[in-house]
């Protein structure tokens, strides 16, 4: 918090990882720093709840685990049904390290079966087989491995957008695994802003056209790794960290 004129600001940063001196140099994370005064409030509220000032966290925007994350992850799933079923744009993308919790895959399993595309990036393991006839038949899995630990959590709901900018976006520390959603304090965050929300669909679409980092997991459970076509260009030849990283020193130059 700081003073500002005639009153009080508070910034908050939100990340995917932890604040590691070591780690940070290897592991692929990503954050938010804003003063939107919801999210604030939101984390102030939280930060009571911590440090045992209040007895729950009143949050109207932030997602906590134990208490709202899972609920409210199993609604959005939902509604992705409900609109692919009412003809509507209907897509989920998710990125994260690891998938096991039951409900969370149940509830991919029903959205895949009502016809929702899915694509999950999940760098490490994954309890759902994609691809199962009358099952997962639209779900696709894909792991990104390479120079950088891939650590970041992004979620995305279509929510009857065409174009995916428009979408609802969410970031945070928890994977999809029952630890993280019934037996942690976690925070998923959802972005607001259209620059950010730019930002992390350029993130997942190169995720997604990678060619050369991304291992893609099989309806019999075993992994296979793709290989760029003779004449691809961009993340499906580069990769996912040759291209972010590309980028990054491109838009760094004056």
């Amino acid at each position: 918090m700081r003073r500002e004129g005639s009153g009080l600001r508070s910034y908050i940063h939100l990340g995917t990882g932890n604040y590691h001196v070591k780690t940070a140099r290897l592991y692929a994370d990503i954050g938010l720093l804003t003063c939107d005064p919801v999210l604030t409030h939101d984390v102030v509220n939280l930060f009571h709840y911590l440090t045992g000032h209040a007895r729950a966290p009143k949050c109207s925007a932030l997602l906590v685990a134990p208490k709202t994350m899972r609920p409210h992850l199993l609604e959005l799933i939902g509604r992705e049904v409900e609109n692919h079923r009412s003809g509507r744009p209907a897509r989920i993308v998710a990125k994260m390290n690891q998938l096991e919790d039951p409900h969370m895959i149940q509830a991919l399993c029903d959205a895949s079966q009502a016809g929702v595309p899915i694509d999950l990036i999940i760098r490490g393991f994954c309890c759902l087989r994609p691809g199962v006839p009358g099952r997962t038949e639209t779900v696709r899995v894909r792991s990104i491995i390479g120079r950088f630990l891939e650590h970041s959590r992004i979620f995305h709901f279509a929510n009857g957008q065409e174009n995916p900018v428009a979408g609802e976006f969410f970031i945070g520390s928890a994977d999809w695994m029952y630890r993280n959603l019934s037996k942690r304090i976690e925070v998923i965050t959802p972005i607001l802003a259209p620059g950010p929300k730019e930002k992390l669909w350029e993130i997942l679409d190169i995720g997604l056209r990678d060619r050369r980092q991304a291992w893609v997991l099989r309806s019999d459970g075993a992994y296979s790794q793709l290989r760029p076509d003779g004449d691809s260009d961009g993340p499906e030849k580069l990769g996912t960290h040759q291209t972010l990283t590309d980028l990054t020193r491109l838009r760094a130059c004056p």
